[in-house]
């Protein structure tokens, strides 16, 4: 019996079906589409690592499983190429980040395609070459030409030793992300003169849409906070013996009456002018602390500090003094950079007790016994309830009053409705080399003027030296032959701009350009996309706030402009879990604890056990630690269903019994219903445990029985279907073996029946003669021919009929069987 060999097998199929074009999608078919993919990699000289594994093969199997089930699948295949990591890797290598892509991305070919992945390699894409990034340049005039890109100078986030701008998810620690070793220096904030893009503008399209996504949960709340919004009120408290004022923005007017003190940003401008002389000393000592952090690590604090400035500010609602301090969990960029604290909020009702600041209760719930505590102060109670010393509100409800609130204080001309966001506009312009050119030029006569598109692409030259000069412009500023152009609005000389465009714009628009990749004279069809969209399922294990983000920003920007037609570009996100060590840790080079997916397959387990173990570890939504034994396991297992078809093929012809064959047909159509219900939903690895628990039925009824015959064949056809998508290559090697001349991989999913999946059983009497022989477990409602079929294969029914008479058979449906035979 032929021995199952991975080294052999699968690097036969994966030529073959380069060469046929197996998984070549047809653009213009008439099947339904269906296109899954997985979150592009930004190619480096480190090539595949179990992280990318586990991310494509997920994308992978729900492209083979739709391939299968007739719909025209399409698993595209692209490269993030530029970018930091990209540039750093050129720099280290000594080459140019051009040279650096030609030599890593076949590399990164041979890696894929030894996974197996059925990727379309005929419509690969890749961000650094001229016919992708005409195109980012061109969404960039789009944006500017539709007043949706300017110019402003902001404080931002600096990375000294990569010399360019950071967004404040990329300082951690107060350090660059990527630079956060003991003896790297700190990130600073520098005034920055950038690009941006206005996505604001779209902040209640954005999350008014975001509850109905079928995406992870986690992902759609990380999407919603990233948005931030808050409807409220803005309260301006006139400040003590000043003639300033400070405007605070609160969701919660309805506590007003309890404010118990104001906190300002560290770096408002106000904090300085307001600061009494005493206290002058600790507040400026507390500021340049506060520098230190990022915005993110200044919300996910715990512990609220402060400082306070020494001067009061007057409650419009009851003209009581309230103390004025600096605390940096309020963010300037946020509201107004002001915030009031009450007792009727955990954190203030923290901070409250740890300054020992005056705070009067104004909320109590109706519970008698817990409004005594409230008032006690034993606690913050921050729900809904009913106003006390609240004035002319006191008795209403909390919720009721709000609004009424707000107005009155209007009245006053001290608060206003108000609606705020955490998001910011876009900052899509970055100070260093390997990127987009940004398409403007500065004209000393014009000012800034944008290139026309049929000037586009701006092709970024080819520089020997393209490190970041430190003085927060890019390598592009010495390109002197670059840099130097004429204007096109009066033909002048001008100077390129000399930023280049985030590469989230890049990744932005990615999944738009796989329908029509080589298109030079449009971004892409529009038909064909409208056709296509929205990309139908998504995955990937990081980037699921930021990357999101920004590419339902541009869809909808598309929809604008007539693009396309569908604001959401992805119709279902899977943000999925990641594979960590053993111990729980990181996988990483420095630590030598990584387990490199090529290594597995040459050791002789082959990509498909390894597919196969990575969606089986965990669900796909949990991080799953790394088992050595695992890939092994599911070797063994392939091993059986391998043997299980060799038996097969050299069995002999012939026939089954009833009870065999049915059994037979129940395991396998159980199976199908399983797996398929299982891949629909993303359940990868509770399919593969059905399919490990049909083999396991299937070996058992083949040591009752085997032959050559329709059913045995079905049943082994429909195993290896199933497990095609996880194990493609061994099971495109069984299909052929089974005597199919096509691919196991396009139009084969079998079908399940209905009536081998009734699950109701009951037990049944054998009688001969009227004496008990024996019980037998039949499907309910069988039908007398059946039942008699059923017992008389059974091993000790039979010894007791063999070589008698039968003269009559009594059945009571699904109670008893009785035999009578002749007694002589």
């Amino acid at each position: 019996m032929k021995r199952y060999n991975p080294k052999e097998i699968e690097p036969k199929w994966q030529k073959i079906w380069q060469e046929s074009g197996t998984y070549t999608a047809n653009l213009t078919s008439d099947k339904p589409k269906y296109i899954a993919m997985s979150m592009f990699n930004y190619p480096s000289g480190a090539g595949i690592h179990i992280g990318h594994a586990m991310n494509y093969t997920i994308s992978d199997v729900k492209a083979r499983f739709k391939r299968q089930q007739g719909y025209e699948s399409y698993h595209p295949v692209g490269w993030d190429a530029f970018g930091l990591p990209a540039e750093n890797y050129a720099i280290k290598a000594g080459v140019s980040p051009q040279e650096s892509m030609a030599k890593i991305i076949p590399g990164y070919h041979k890696q894929y395609r030894a996974m197996g992945w059925s990727n379309d390699w005929e419509k690969e894409i890749a961000t650094h070459l001229p016919e992708y990034y005409k195109w980012t340049q061109w969404i960039f005039s789009q944006m500017h030409k539709h007043g949706m890109a300017y110019q402003d100078v902001r404080m931002q986030w600096w990375c000294s030793i990569d010399n360019t701008v950071l967004a404040n998810e990329q300082v951690i620690d107060g350090k660059c992300w990527r630079h956060d070793g003991p003896d790297d220096p700190p990130a600073e904030k520098r005034e920055v003169k950038q690009w941006f893009f206005k996505i604001t503008e779209y902040a209640d399209e954005l999350l008014e849409a975001t509850d109905s996504l079928d995406w992870t949960e986690s992902v759609k709340l990380a999407q919603k906070n990233w948005i931030g919004r808050s409807t409220g009120a803005e309260i301006t408290f006139k400040v003590k013996d000043n003639d300033k004022s400070i405007t605070v923005f609160t969701t919660r007017a309805d506590t007003i009456f309890s404010a118990a003190f104001i906190v300002l940003a560290p770096e408002l401008d106000l904090v300085k002018s307001l600061t009494a002389s005493n206290q002058s000393k600790e507040v400026e000592a507390y500021i340049a602390a506060s520098e230190k952090k990022s915005e993110i690590e200044r919300q996910a604090d715990k512990e609220k500090t402060g400082v306070f400035t020494g001067t009061y500010a007057i409650n419009p609602a009851n003209n009581e003094e309230v103390p004025i301090w600096v605390g940096d969990f309020v963010l300037a960029g946020y509201g107004t950079g002001a915030v009031f604290g009450d007792i009727h909020d955990e954190r203030d009702f923290e901070f409250i007790n740890k300054f020992d600041i005056s705070a009067r209760v104004t909320v109590l719930p109706e519970d008698e016994v817990e409004a005594e505590k409230v008032k006690n102060k034993e606690y913050a109670y921050t729900s809904e309830g009913i106003l006390v010393d609240s004035g002319e509100f006191s008795g209403q409800r909390s919720e009721a009053a709000r609004d009424k609130i707000i107005a009155w204080l209007t009245k006053k001309g001290a608060a206003k409705e108000k609606v705020n966001y955490k998001m910011r506009d876009w900052s899509v312009s970055r100070q260093r080399y390997w990127g987009a050119p940004i398409p403007i030029v500065d004209c000393p006569k014009c000012g800034q003027v944008l290139l026309p598109d049929e000037d586009l692409p701006v092709v970024l030259p080819e520089l020997t030296d393209f490190q970041p000069s430190g003085d927060g412009r890019s390598a592009l500023a010495r390109a002197t032959d670059w840099l130097k152009t004429s204007c096109p609005k009066c033909g002048g000389p001008a100077e390129r701009e000399t930023d280049t465009l985030d590469t989230y714009i890049c990744s932005s628009w990615y999944m738009y350009r796989y329908f029509d990749p080589h298109n030079q004279s449009a971004i892409f069809n529009k038909d064909i996309v409208k056709k296509w969209e929205p990309i139908d399922f998504y995955n990937g294990a990081d980037h699921a706030t930021a990357h999101l983000l920004y590419a339902r920003f541009i869809a909808r920007f598309f929809t604008k402009i007539g693009l396309v037609n569908e604001p959401e570009p992805f119709k279902q996100f899977l943000f999925n879990g990641k594979v960590t060590a053993k111990d729980g840790t990181m996988f990483s080079k420095s630590k030598g604890n990584g387990v490199d997916p090529l290594d597995i397959i040459d050791q002789g387990y082959g990509a498909d056990a390894l597919r196969t173990y990575l969606m089986f570890a965990a669900p796909l939504e949990i991080w799953a630690r790394w088992d050595p034994g695992g890939v092994p396991g599911t070797f063994k297992f392939i091993s059986r269903v391998w043997t299980l078809v060799q038996e097969y093929n050299e069995a002999s012809e012939g026939s089954l019994n009833t009870p065999i064959a049915d059994e037979l047909l129940r395991t396998t159509h159980r199976m199908i219903k399983k797996v398929t219900e299982d891949i629909e939903n993303n359940r990868y690895n509770t399919a593969i445990a059905s399919l490990m628990e049909c083999t396991n039925s299937l070996y058992k009824i083949k040591a009752k029985s085997i032959s050559k015959n329709e059913v045995w064949k079905e049943s082994t056809e429909n195993l290896v279907a199933c497990m095609a998508p996880f194990a493609p290559h061994v099971a495109e090697e069984l299909w052929q073996q089974l005597g199919h001349s096509t691919s196991i991989h396009a139009d084969t999913w079998p079908k399940y029946d209905e009536k081998y999946l009734v699950e109701d059983k009951v037990t049944i009497v054998v009688q001969i003669n009227g004496k008990l022989r024996g019980q037998l477990q039949i499907e309910s409602g069988a039908d007398e021919a059946r039942a008699i079929e059923a017992a008389r294969s059974d091993d000790k029914i039979a010894s007791y009929l063999s070589g008698k008479d039968i003269k009559k058979t009594i059945y009571v449906p699904d109670k008893l069987i009785n035999f009578v035979i002749s007694t002589s």
